[in-house]
């Protein structure tokens, strides 16, 4: 017996989001219209609104209501350091350790070019326009440590590099708490790597 189309269309968008595969889509899809159909109009409403409402900052690229966020219209950071981030969430975990008051910029992706996400895609021409903008003295890289964040930190340095700016990629090691025994050689390794001296 087939599903009508309507429920099939519901799966098929359902199945957009990542890690959610037919059978969690359906499973979905079934609850929302079985037991909460409140629920699945609200959702409806808020996919609804935050397309119609949600952009990107003309400084940051995060998202954003107004043409500036909020974060960027504070008058109160330093504007000469500009943190480039892969997504927004990194931005607010940076933000939740309260230990950097520069500025962002948030490239919304990392280079991949197995998935077709190139330098295009990540705006890596607006980073270039800022970082140049006559106020920035430096530019922190903090893309996240896989293959393609690496790969996407070294690209974007020797592109900031070779414009003569000042370019700097956040360090990695040992995790604040953690025990030697349980970390993973290749963090120990690289904490060896990048030790400093005791002041």
């Amino acid at each position: 017996m087939s599903n009508p189309s309507s429920l099939e269309h519901l799966v098929e968008a359902l199945r957009c989001l990542p890690g959610v595969g037919p059978k969690s889509a359906l499973r979905m899809a079934y609850h929302l219209l079985q037991r909460d159909r409140g629920g699945a109009g609200n959702l409806a409403l808020a996919l609804q609104g935050a397309l119609e409402k949600i952009g990107h900052c003309a400084a940051c690229n995060s998202f954003s209501e107004q043409p500036t966020c909020n974060l960027c219209a504070t008058g109160n950071r330093d504007a000469r350091l500009l943190c480039v981030v892969e997504m927004p969430t990194d931005l607010m975990m940076l933000e939740q350790t309260h230990s950097y008051h520069g500025m962002y910029f948030v490239l919304m992706g990392r280079l991949s070019p197995l998935d077709g996400i190139g330098p295009r895609e990540i705006h890596l021409d607006r980073l270039l326009k800022r970082a140049q903008d006559g106020i920035v003295e430096e530019v922190i890289l903090a893309t996240n440590y896989t293959v393609e964040g690496e790969a996407t930190a070294h690209y974007v340095s020797e592109l900031l590099k070779s414009r003569g700016i000042k370019v700097s990629r956040i360090a990695r090691g040992l995790p604040m708490g953690g025990e030697i025994e349980h970390v993973d050689s290749g963090t120990l390794a690289q904490a060896l790597m990048e030790r400093r001296a005791v002041k």
